[in-house]
Parts: structure tokens; sequence; C-alpha cells
């Protein structure tokens, strides 16, 4: 049996499926689903803490679900663009997944080029199988070609 993280770039999934979709996925479909492949030895959500209350209850959610979910503040700059990015805190914790011994499996949502180099990178040095979900129109073609299994957010993954 598969032992398997996931790790949810959730700001990344949230403009992307509301971008193609005008839709948010269902995370407790997704849960269904990759829990059909094997254990669920741990899943965790990056996202940004904006403190309404909308978020938070979206935030018990993804821990109803089981879900960990960490969070960073979120900074409006003086230009008007926001910061909130968690590329460097989602590769660390891949890196130490992997590094584990607990998984053998890393599941990745989030459609981010930058994130091909860690998929290869946990692939070869850790010999872990990966996979990456993301929106087909969206996902930077570097990823779909970094992961081992591609899985298209469509339809039947949202709300």
């Amino acid at each position: 049996m598969k032992k398997i993280a996931i790790f949810v770039d959730v700001q990344n999934i949230y403009y992307t499926t509301r971008d193609v979709y005008g839709r948010s996925l269902n995370y407790r479909k997704l849960w269904q689903k990759i829990v059909q492949q094997g254990e669920i030895v741990s899943a965790t959500a990056y996202a940004i803490n904006k403190g309404d209350d909308q978020q938070i209850k979206f935030q018990d959610a993804l821990k109803h679900i089981g879900f960990e979910v960490k969070l960073k503040p979120y900074i409006q700059r003086s230009d008007g663009s926001a910061k909130g990015d968690w590329d460097v805190g989602i590769a660390i914790d891949v890196m130490e997944a992997s590094a584990s011994g607990d998984v053998d499996t890393i599941i990745l949502l989030s459609g981010d080029g930058d994130f091909d180099l860690l998929l290869k990178k946990v692939s070869q040095a850790y010999g872990m199988t990966t996979e990456a979900y993301g929106v087909p129109k969206l996902t930077a073609g570097s990823l779909i070609e970094a992961a081992d299994l591609f899985h298209p957010i469509h339809q039947d993954l949202l709300m």
C-alpha cells in the first residue's frame, strides 16, 4: 500500500480553478480520490491568513477533512500588490517528508512550474513517486513533465 504525503499550494489552486471554471476545488472529493490509492500519512495545505470569517471556515473545513493548515500573514504592499508565497516552505516540507522514509509518494497540488525541480530532485534523490494535480490550462508544462503522474483538475473535483 502506498504511503502518501499531500502538499497543497492553496492560493495557486484557488485562483486557477476560479479563473478557468469559476468554481473551487472540492477538497473532500480530492481526499476521497487519493485515499483510494493508499494511506495518507500527512496532508498539508499552505495558505495566506487574511483573518476573514469565510477564510476561517474554509481552514476549519480543511482541518476537519484531515489537512494540517499552515498560514502566513497576508502582506499588502504600498503599491497595492500582495505578498504571500509559500514556495520555499512547501519545498522544505516536501524534502523533509521525502528524507523521512515515512512516505513513498509525494502529491503536490499546484500549477507552479517552480516546483518542477523539486519533483525531479525527490524522485532522483529519494526514489519518491511524484504526482501533481493542476488545472491543465494553467499548469506549467515543466511541472507536468517532472511529475511521474499528472492528474488534471476537471469539473469532477470541483464544488
